[in-house]
């Protein structure tokens, strides 16, 4: 089951009993950003997106060469990867954006946050986009704002990725109303995904 656009938390760190990360765990994320990579792994939320804009920010003030960002998720909270996305575009060194396993829901909208040229993703990716989705509650006033709002995050994703793709603001509109489901081949007839790659060898901007 995919994780819609979320208007709450929708991740955990695999942190030590105390909400630390492990031992290993920050030995191997030390060496990723060594090698000016950053994974971007499981639901969007706050905590995610504070992690990986750091690192973003980070390898940005160290030199203004590439960076990767590997992604794999099923998507979660809207502002939390509208921030990831903006930052993406903020910073001075070129990002490249890797797919696998899966893309979906808000981490689409990330992945779009660079140049065609820049989309990457391993053979067995799957792609989603879809209507952001949210539980209404309170007063009868409060849930019309929220519904009001709802409507206007979906038309600016919709031309997200319309601007993104170059596809039809209306047929975006249209598909993402429901599920929309793309294979690679499909993402790159929808223009979502520039290349599909087999090795790291492969990834060149």
């Amino acid at each position: 089951m995919t994780q819609p656009f979320a208007l709450g938390p929708a991740f955990a760190d695999e942190d030590d009993e105390e909400g630390k990360p492990s031992s290993m765990a920050a030995a191997m994320m030390t060496k990723f950003l060594e090698a000016r990579t950053v994974l971007l792994f499981g639901g969007v939320d706050q905590k995610l997106a504070e992690r990986v804009s750091m690192q973003l920010l980070y390898l940005d003030h160290i030199s203004n060469e590439p960076i990767k960002l590997i992604v794999n998720s099923p998507g979660g909270h809207v502002e939390s990867g509208d921030t990831i996305h903006d930052l993406i575009s903020y910073i001075g060194s070129k990002v490249a954006i890797i797919g696998t396993g899966w893309v979906a829901s808000i981490a689409t909208h990330i992945f779009l946050s660079v140049p065609h040229e820049r989309r990457f993703c391993l053979p067995n990716t799957r792609f989603l986009i879809h209507q952001p989705s949210g539980g209404a509650g309170g007063k009868a006033s409060d849930i019309a704002i929220q519904a009001q709002e709802i409507v206007k995050m979906r038309e600016r994703i919709a031309r997200k990725i319309a601007d993104a793709t170059g596809q039809p603001y209306e047929k975006v509109l249209k598909d993402i109303d429901r599920d929309y489901w793309l294979s690679t081949d499909e993402a790159k007839e929808y223009g979502i995904l520039g290349t599909v790659i087999e090795n790291a060898r492969d990834v060149k901007f």
